[in-house]
């Protein structure tokens, strides 16, 4: 049976210039809108669940749009406020090859959901009415107000016996100077009130300071994360480990602590068409498995091939079933589907 589930979080405009070329080198785009909120939201609405997304939009053309666009995607509005102007933008640059891909934000901390007020929100009213409701480490980059929505919206819904996920997210680009330090005490409060966290060893140790002896990464996670999961008391910890070949091919495994143990998925090697939003896939793939109690090596799978199936679709947003991904877990994904 699905779940009400939430997201907090802004919406983009995704602005993508065609094919290989460069912004300097184009003269059209193509936009949609995204989020990390988006795109767990929408993927969990492929798993049957109802998705909601807490956020602001601007009271104008654009808000329509996005509007819009966020109901194609099956995510229900009615938690949306319409204020302000702005939308935050980003461009993407494909790469190739050697060249990287890459992304330029713009008009950000004027967005309608970064400069929401306090108190803009009815976060008490809205924890009744949602099962779990997804956290992200990128809202409290933006500035105070959004960290206090934050803390306000997980206390509201841990009060109500709901289930609050955090995904570290950490972007040094928006932290700036001294930004492990900045990000610290408040990815502590919210790793004290989630239920499931998305993160690796990276974060344990230049977030949180957490020190090991190891010097290899499964060594240095499978030493961090315990310690995470016992000082925060957080049930399920999840993350994955990404190699990129000399081909651009992609290899991942992802890894499930729960219960005091480790749960590893196999490792998956494909070809990327786009990359943006595999984590989002992943999240949401942990956060199915977890509402519907699959046993711990089922729920690593089921992420782990969501987050590959992402690189095999444009755009941000996962657009694959709960079937797509069983198939493929399967080993039956690869054929003509007739």
């Amino acid at each position: 049976m699905g779940k009400n589930i939430a997201a907090f979080g802004e919406v983009m405009m995704r602005l993508q210039v065609p094919g290989y070329e460069l912004l300097s080198q184009a003269n059209n785009l193509h936009y949609s809108f995204s989020g990390t909120g988006v795109n767990v939201v929408s993927a969990m609405t492929n798993y049957g669940h109802q998705g909601y997304l807490v956020s602001a939009l601007p009271a104008n053309p654009l808000g329509d749009a996005a509007t819009i666009y966020l109901r194609k995607l099956g995510i229900v509005d009615s938690f949306l406020l319409r204020e302000g102007s702005y939308i935050g933008l980003y461009f993407l640059e494909n790469g190739n090859g050697a060249r990287q891909s890459r992304v330029t934000y713009s008009n950000r901390l004027e967005s309608s959901f970064n400069t929401a007020k306090p108190g803009a929100f009815d976060f008490k009213s809205i924890a009744k009415q949602v099962d779990v409701v997804h956290f992200c480490g990128i809202t409290l980059a933006m500035n105070e107000t959004t960290r206090k929505h934050t803390r306000e919206f997980a206390r509201a819904v841990k009060r109500e016996g709901g289930k609050v996920v955090f995904d570290c997210n950490y972007r040094p680009g928006l932290w700036g100077d001294d930004g492990y330090e900045k990000a610290k005490p408040y990815y502590e409060e919210m790793l004290e009130l989630a239920d499931i966290v998305l993160m690796n060893e990276n974060d344990a140790m230049h977030i949180l300071g957490m020190k090991t002896q190891a010097t290899e990464r499964h060594d240095q996670l499978t030493a961090l994360i315990p310690q995470v999961a016992s000082r925060y008391s957080v049930p399920v910890i999840a993350g994955t480990h990404r190699t990129i070949h000399s081909d651009q091919s992609h290899s991942l495994t992802a890894y499930l602590h729960k219960n005091e143990q480790f749960t590893y998925s196999k490792t998956l090697n494909f070809s990327v068409v786009e990359r943006i939003g595999a984590g989002d896939a992943f999240t949401s793939g942990i956060i199915h498995g977890e509402l519907q109690d699959f046993p711990e090596d089922k729920t690593v799978a089921f992420a782990a091939t969501a987050g590959m199936l992402k690189h095999t679709t444009i755009g941000d947003t996962p657009v694959l079933s709960e079937q797509d991904i069983l198939l493929a877990m399967d080993g039956k994904g690869g054929d003509i589907k007739r």
